[in-house]
């Protein structure tokens, strides 16, 4: 069991959770996740390290509260324990000097992004941020990319900052750039990372993808995660989790990500309520 340090909602629906994870703190690498279960009988969710303290012994991850098992991971509070904290899984980020990184996220990927951001800078990039997401307050953790990013660029769907629509306007921003990037990198939601690796298809910008599905033991043994990849099976776990966005079958993906919408809905049904939960929202009685 994993001691939780610190798990506050960040922005609604959006939680991070601190854990103290010494083994993995020392071992984790920008672009590695995580498997965490809330409680015994809880599912296994793959989450992306979001950042960590060696010093510490502390990994923190940023997830959204989607379904039952998210939601039994923001109903915890500092002082609990998970069951389960296992990791650092999948292959690391490949860290070089590109010249000029894009780092696209939007959702859970803003988080998932910062350590890749980190690296990238450390290897002397010019890192230009593009924040996506449906209104202003749900971005979050600008303050720790300025530090980082030589250029921001949001776009929300109301237009409350930067440019309005969603991330079909990034056109609009490479074509103002003097030169397109050397490099995409996205994380976040698979409509976040499909419309990004469609629209760097043309100019041939490669394009880094972070996939994130239904996963269980995380070691490359029951290949739930099983995706297409340039016409080749691979397992996100073990192959990935990135991959080049024009080379992923994300018509499979999606379907595969929705394999279990049935039964997710089917839980919220015969569950009894509960009394209160964490406070910051929804959830509070």
């Amino acid at each position: 069991m994993n001691k939780i340090i610190e798990r506050k909602m960040i922005v609604p629906n959006m939680h991070l959770l601190t854990l103290e994870a010494p083994d993995i703190a020392s071992k984790v690498k920008p672009g590695q996740f995580v498997i965490v279960r809330a409680n015994d009988e809880g599912e296994r969710i793959p989450l992306s390290v979001a950042d960590w303290d060696e010093e510490k012994g502390t990994v923190t991850i940023i997830f959204m509260e989607v379904g039952a098992s998210t939601g039994a991971l923001a109903c915890l509070a500092a002082g609990d324990s998970v069951a389960t904290c296992v990791g650092p899984l999948g292959n690391e980020t490949e860290i070089g000097n590109f010249g000029t990184v894009m780092c696209v996220g939007g959702c859970y990927g803003i988080g998932s992004l910062y350590p890749v951001v980190k690296a990238l800078k450390k290897a002397g990039n010019r890192v230009i941020m593009v924040f996506e997401a449906r209104s202003n307050y749900l971005i979050y953790w600008v303050d720790k990319y300025i530090k980082l990013a030589d250029k921001i660029f949001n776009v929300t769907r109301d237009g409350s900052l930067g440019l309005k629509g969603h991330i079909s306007r990034l056109p609009d921003i490479i074509n103002g750039l003097p030169n397109p990037p050397d490099r995409v990198i996205v994380n976040g939601c698979t409509f976040l990372m499909a419309r990004t690796s469609e629209m760097t298809r043309d100019p041939s910008i490669p394009t880094v993808v972070n996939l994130n599905p239904i996963m269980i033991d995380g070691t490359g043994m029951c290949g739930v995660c099983r995706v297409t990849i340039n016409g080749k099976m691979k397992f996100a776990c073990v192959d990935g989790p990135e991959f080049s966005g024009h080379e992923v079958d994300w018509k499979e993906f999606l379907s595969r990500r929705k394999a279990y919408l049935e039964e997710e809905v089917l839980f919220f049904r015969r569950s009894e309520p509960k009394q209160a939960v964490h406070k910051e929202g929804k959830c509070q009685a």
